[in-house]
């Protein structure tokens, strides 16, 4: 006690001053001005229970009263102040400097490079690893089973730790799934939406045609250039050629009655609507082989999902609305050889029928309504009042629809294969398919399924494209306004085992003539169109756990869909 006495008696000697509060040793009043908890812009000496000495612990010491004070630093020199304390020489701070952009770079680099592989410097909550592939892991093969078939990878990064977490939230959406009937507009409002369309478009066609065509009155002279501000021709390069080529035939396929100029106008008589990475190129291809078929001169269009909004991508915000005549434009090397047919002698003598007909094959148009909500009014709890089918059924009530389907898990990596830029791999395809799932399964807290499927701002989000996969919804609401026999859905599964067996059911559901030995050959025989790229087959198939929470998720709507098929191979059980 007699060395801790005369410490105090040493400290108090001194006039120094303390801030208990901090446990900081101070100079006099100017340095207590340093103080950083106790002192601020409302600081006041006479209210401060520091200043005013209020706080000051009495300790008796050799019969003394003293003060025992909390000092954690002792400071005996004026000149060190806080200030003082954050002051470096030039070279350490130069030093300091240098250190952190070495540092930064090197993280920069690490971060570019981790997804490759599979490195990142901040985990996903969905760990993945790297298993080697086996087909014969199936949708009825447990967990368990998959930690028999496959080892976990050298970085010991578990797939098996997502399923569990992913079928949480795969298990909260099928609780919410509910297939709502959908309430169909009248004609009158589709009217109201679109009184251009209308107009232009007569809801009678030809009687000798097979395909939809009428005549249009054309009011202008040989000067005027029929395709100046066709919006397909002005904004892509890579059509100027076919409108070219348009102009200089135009005059000679106009109709001339009494003094005025006809030309003839055509719709396409029926629709390859979907689905994306599903073969619709390789069926476009193989059909417009057929001596009775012709499509649009753009393989797709996407007039009515996308170009009559003004959208060419939706990111890219919008353009000038494509009008309807622009896409009438796309009909009119088809619509010349029909009125060749029509002006023939043969129709002249014998009222001969046109046989030809024309294809669209736009792969947006079954399932892109995303552009509802900028022209709609949203009065029905986020469900589009409106959609494609609603204004096609309308002009053409009688028009065929073609559906190319697969199983949805492999088309959603195909769609990312084809889609994503950079970076692919099984493992980055697996945190996007974990994000997209959990994207979607807010949306279904909070909407209906149809709400949430053709919400823009969800389907912007996702990583990936999960709702194109979610086939039977788009089907339901195609059958609210087509009857079922104007619909076909093929499988790609049985379209690449028997082109000719798939082809014959193209032909027959369009009515199509019969064919030589050697056309048949020509259009069954020849190799497929769009495979996928040498580059993405060499990243290998899926992941085995990516592939088991896709089936878990996919399963309730392709068994819907088998039911309204009445069809289990649409099950996708064994592909």
């Amino acid at each position: 006690m007699a060395v801790l006495g005369s410490l105090i008696q040493e400290f108090n000697s001194s006039n120094m001053r303390y801030c208990i509060n901090c446990c900081i040793h101070l100079l006099p009043n100017d340095l207590h001005r340093q103080c950083f908890r106790c002192r601020g812009p409302n600081h006041n000496n006479q209210k401060c229970p520091v200043c005013k000495g209020e706080n000051n612990i009495p300790l008796y010491t050799d019969s003394k009263q003293m003060k025992l004070l909390a000092v954690l630093e002792v400071r005996t020199d004026h000149r060190e102040s806080w200030n003082g304390f954050f002051c470096l020489r030039k070279g350490k701070l130069c030093s300091l400097i240098f250190g952190l952009i070495i540092m930064t770079l090197v993280m920069a680099s690490y971060i570019l490079t981790g997804a490759k592989h599979g490195l990142l410097l901040i985990p996903s909550p969905f760990h993945y690893g790297a298993f080697t592939s086996n087909p014969s892991l199936m949708d009825n093969e447990s967990l368990s089973d998959m930690k028999d078939h496959y080892q976990p990878s050298k970085m010991n990064i578990s797939y098996v730790k997502d399923y569990p977490s992913i079928k949480l939230i795969i298990d909260t959406i099928t609780s919410k799934i509910e297939f709502m009937t959908r309430q169909r507009p009248d004609l009158e409002e589709l009217r109201k939406q679109e009184p251009h369309m209308f107009s232009v478009i007569p809801n009678k066609f030809l009687p000798n045609s097979k395909n939809p065509c009428w005549y249009e009155e054309y009011r202008g002279n040989t000067t005027t250039d029929p395709y100046a501000t066709n919006s397909y021709a002005l904004y892509s390069k890579r059509f100027r050629t076919i409108f070219d080529y348009l102009r200089k035939v135009f005059w000679n396929h106009l109709y001339h009655y009494k003094d005025k100029h006809y030309r003839l106008r055509c719709l396409p008589q029926f629709y390859i609507i979907g689905q994306p990475k599903c073969g619709t190129t390789d069926l476009y291809d193989r059909l417009r082989l057929h001596p009775d078929v012709r499509f649009s001169a753009i393989k797709e269009p996407h007039w009515w999902t996308r170009k009559r909004f003004g959208i060419i991508r939706l990111r890219d915000g919008f353009h000038d609305r494509y009008p309807v005549e622009d896409y009438l434009d796309l009909f009119d090397l088809a619509a010349h050889q029909i009125q060749g047919v029509l002006q023939s002698e043969a129709a002249k003598e014998h009222g001969k029928m046109n046989n030809i007909i024309i294809g669209e094959a736009s792969a947006s148009t079954m399932w892109d309504n995303n552009a509802w909500i900028f022209f709609y009014d949203n009065s029905s709890e986020g469900e589009p009042p409106f959609l494609i089918q609603d204004f096609i059924h309308a002009f053409q009530p009688n028009a065929k629809l073609i559906i190319m389907l697969r199983d949805p898990v492999e088309r959603l990596y195909s769609d990312y294969l084809y889609f994503a830029s950079a970076n692919k791999s099984a493992e980055d395809f697996h945190e996007k398919v974990a994000e997209s799932l959990q994207l979607f399964e807010n949306c279904m807290l909070d909407y209906s399924l149809r709400a949430c499927v053709y919400n823009n701002t969800l389907n912007n989000a996702m990583p990936v494209r999960l709702q194109v996969g979610l086939y039977v919804v788009y089907l339901l609401d195609w059958l609210t306004v087509f009857d079922k026999d104007q619909i076909l859905v093929l499988r790609l599964e049985d379209h690449a085992s028997n082109v000719k067996y798939t082809m014959h059911m193209v032909f027959q559901f369009l009515d199509l003539g019969p064919l030589s030995e050697k056309q048949e050959a020509l259009i069954t025989k020849s190799p497929a169109s769009n495979t996928r790229r040498p580059e993405d087959r060499s990243l290998g198939p899926m992941l085995p756990t990516t592939k088991a929470i896709l089936r878990d998720f996919y399963r309730p709507f392709n068994t819907k869909l088998a039911q309204v098929l009445f069809d289990d191979a649409f099950l996708w059980k064994r592909t």
